[in-house]
């Protein structure tokens, strides 16, 4: 009798439990939709693991085109954008506190589509995919933190497929490891269905590039992101899924695609302890935080959190501070840049 209700009463404080976190949430999403006519911008579903910073930019007025891609030097504390239009700057820089640096009117840039900050140590540079069909598209640039172009892979102005000399077909995104080495995934619609891994000296040494749904095939590869663990984590956003490979061998691992019925995975990277996904789905205006798998599994994909975005917002690429945490999301729809910070209870960070 007495083990009987010893049951009950762990069973009814597991209830009570579940029943105030139900609540804290319920308050939490509550809270942050109501506020300042924040029930226009977002809610949270599930895990709370951000939440809108509305302060940043201090100035939006700077943005005069469609926001395509964002990249974050975490130690000198910048945020570059890259935005598309006639007549407008092609990268905004701004502080992480919100303030406008500078705008870059650089003629060698048509279309950014991709962004990523490199060796933010050492020597940072800004590369940036070019999808343009003009006389500097279908590269990619590495330019200096002031805008100087140093360096163009590819050949400018010519769509192709070739390896020796290296084309590219609207490469979508690239990034850049701490050794040297750049995945690159080329390309957001055109011939090109490829991931490619260039060494230190820009030399191939691997590349899946045929094009269909099976193992290590693509449709529309367009964003892509290495781990502490050997692994590189491609968004095939024509499959809906997300493939991953060894970028050491280049050998195929597995793939999610369970978590993307609905709309097709935009944009992936991960959180600066390694422990998330950040996804975006632009068609259905989501952020999705996906549990990063632990060394040697990669199993299925298994959602955290979501924050949904209002309708029309249209996230496209993200980049997170690796210093902070803070997530910035390139938004196509609202042309802009929305930065979120790491949610906080009392002093703990999630």
């Amino acid at each position: 009798m007495k083990r009987k209700a010893n049951y009950c009463f762990i069973a009814i404080t597991m209830g009570i439990v579940f029943l105030l976190m139900a609540v804290l949430y319920g308050t939490i999403n509550s809270q942050l939709s109501d506020a300042s006519g924040l029930k226009t911008d977002y809610r949270l579903l599930g895990r709370p693991l951000y939440k809108l910073d509305i302060s940043w930019p201090k100035y939006t007025e700077h943005f005069t085109g469609d926001v395509f891609g964002v990249a974050v030097n975490h130690l000198a504390g910048l945020v570059y954008v890259a935005q598309r239009g006639d007549f407008v700057p092609k990268v905004l820089v701004f502080t992480t506190d919100g303030d406008f640096i500078q705008a870059w009117n650089t003629t060698t840039l048509e279309m950014p589509h991709g962004i990523f900050l490199a060796n933010a140590s050492t020597d940072p540079s800004v590369w940036i995919t070019d999808v343009g069909n003009g006389p500097y598209g279908h590269t990619i640039k590495q330019y200096s933190p002031s805008g100087k172009l140093l360096q163009v892979l590819g050949l400018a102005g010519k769509a192709g497929s070739g390896v020796n000399p290296l084309q590219f077909d609207q490469p979508a995104e690239m990034f850049v490891h701490s050794s040297g080495e750049i995945y690159i995934v080329d390309g957001d619609g055109g011939m090109n269905n490829r991931l490619i891994k260039l060494s230190k000296d820009l030399q191939v040494i691997w590349m899946h590039g045929e094009k269909g749904s099976g193992m290590a095939q693509f449709y529309i590869p367009h964003s892509v992101a290495v781990d502490n663990y050997q692994r590189v984590w491609v968004a095939d956003r024509g499959n809906k899924r997300i493939q991953v490979f060894n970028s050491v061998t280049g050998d195929w691992l597995g793939s999610w695609g369970s978590c993307f019925t609905e709309d097709a995975p935009y944009s992936v990277r991960l959180t600066p302890d390694q422990k998330y996904f950040v996804v975006v789905q632009l068609n259905t205006n989501q952020i999705t935080l996906l549990e990063a798998p632990p060394v040697g599994v990669i199993g299925q994909c298994q959602v955290v959190s979501v924050i949904q975005l209002a309708d029309d917002i249209k996230p496209h690429l993200v980049d997170l501070d690796l210093k902070t945490g803070a997530l910035y999301v390139a938004e196509i729809g609202a042309q802009q840049a929305q930065k979120f910070t790491p949610f906080t209870l009392g002093s703990g960070v999630l």
